[in-house]
This record gives C-alpha cells, structure tokens and sequence, in this order.
C-alpha cells in the first residue's frame, strides 16, 4: 500500500506534468515561472545577495548550480534558527529582506528565504505549501495550537539539470540533536522532506495535504487561515511581540532550557 508520505510525493510529480522527466539540456516550461524575484521573494534585494555572497563565500567562482544550492539549503537551515513561536503578524515580515537577517524563523519564512536565495544564483526554485501532522511539538506548543496539524508548512522545490527535487529547510541541525529527530540533509541529488519516524523510531511527521507551488507568497491567504486555525497560539503572538516573552518555551529556545 502507498503511505501518504509516497502519495504526497507522487501528488508533486503529476502536478508539475512530469517535470522531472524533462531534459537537462534547456528549462523546462514549468520551472519558467520561478526564476524572478517578486514582492516576498526578494531575490534582487541587497539583504538576500548578502546572504547568498556568505554562504557561498569558500565556493570558487565557478562552482556547479548543484553545490550552491546544497550550501544554500545548508546556510538557511542552520544560519537562522528553528523557532515556530516566531510567528509575525503582518505581512512585510515575510519578505526575505527581512528574513535574511533574522535569528530565528518558523518554515515558511525560512522556506521563502530559501527560494529568493535560490533564484538570486540563477536556479528555478518555487515556493510550496503542505499540511502536515505530527510536526516537531512540545506540550507548550500543542497546547496553544489545539491540534497536531500544522497548515501551510513552508517547503522549497527547485530545479536542477532538469530534475526536480523538493527540500525543507526548517529545523536547524543543533535543534534536531536535542529532539533527536533525524536531520533533513540536501545531497543534491535527492529530495530533503521531513522524515515519517525519528531516532527512536517514534512516529514524527506525515505529510497529509499538498496546497501546490506559488510564484511569489500567498501571506495574506496564509495570515487568514492561520490566524482562523490557531486563535490561542495567534494570541500568543500577539502578546509575545507587544512584551518580551523569551523562555516561554525551553525546548525552542536559543539556549536549552533557558
């Protein structure tokens, strides 16, 4: 029987009209849409080139598409930390000028950072959205969320030679070392999505809906439906940005337990 992780897979493939299938030799058309920047992702923006130029700073000049983007996914996932109460408000925060100087970002900030870094080097890379269960959670969280389901969790898939792969970027490695939960590694030959069972061979993630690709960020969309699906954790925030709320949640915390 296919698992709903294999199907989500498969619902990627078919919805890009068998992109992967395509030749190396030119862009495939559907990879067309998303090599420019737009309002969120800013990948012309001097804070996203800065970002891409330290990243890739011990490549030499002529370096593959496939390295940079390895040290790309690499620099996002570690560089900016993992922390799913940094959860903005408005709209503008979601613009990877803005994200590429953060400290900490959730998914879908990180995921937007991402593909701007990605297209600022010249590589196709679309935004994506999928539902997901069992997402890494600690009683605070499940408590404000009301649920196991996180929406519109931020995922990138881009092109390379012709063959498509789809990566997430979201916990950085230190954080996967203290919920002992296996790291998501982009070798560039293969796809970097969450991982069904973690160290210990628990249940930890299942991807149960896929909402597509977008050119440019849906956030009025996703604030709406966010703010709709989680109300407490909403509040939360609210009241987080209006006050300083550090330690509210040790298990994402910079520092463990502090």
């Amino acid at each position: 029987m296919t698992s709903k992780f294999s199907a989500f897979n498969l619902t990627l493939v078919r919805n890009l009209g068998g992109v992967m299938a395509q030749s190396s030799d030119d862009l495939p058309a559907e990879a067309e849409r998303y090599v420019m920047p737009t309002h969120y992702i800013e990948s012309d923006s001097l804070e996203v080139q800065g970002f891409v130029s330290k990243a890739l700073r011990d490549l030499p000049a002529d370096a593959a598409n496939r390295d940079k983007a390895i040290r790309l996914f690499e620099a996002v996932r570690d560089n900016i930390r993992y922390d799913p109460y940094c959860f903005a408000l408005d709209k503008e925060s979601y613009r990877a000028s803005r994200i590429a100087g953060a400290e900490a970002a959730f998914c879908v900030p990180k995921a937007i950072l991402l593909t701007a870094c990605l297209r600022a080097v010249g590589i196709p890379a679309a935004l994506g959205f999928a539902d997901v269960r069992n997402h890494l959670n600690t009683p605070k969280l499940q408590e404000l969320m009301d649920s196991d389901l996180f929406i519109y969790h931020g995922y990138v898939q881009l092109w390379l030679d012709g063959e498509t792969y789809k990566v997430t970027p979201a916990f950085n490695m230190e954080l996967c070392e203290r919920f002992g939960v296996k790291p998501l590694v982009f070798d560039g030959y293969h796809d970097a999505l969450f991982h069904e069972f973690d160290e210990q061979n628990h249940r930890h993630m299942e991807y149960v809906n896929d909402r597509g690709l977008y050119a440019d960020a849906p956030i009025a969309e996703f604030l709406a439906d966010f703010k709709k699906a989680y109300p407490k954790l909403e509040e939360f925030n609210r009241v987080r940005i209006a006050k300083d709320s550090s330690g509210y949640d040790s298990g994402f915390s910079k520092e463990e337990g502090s």
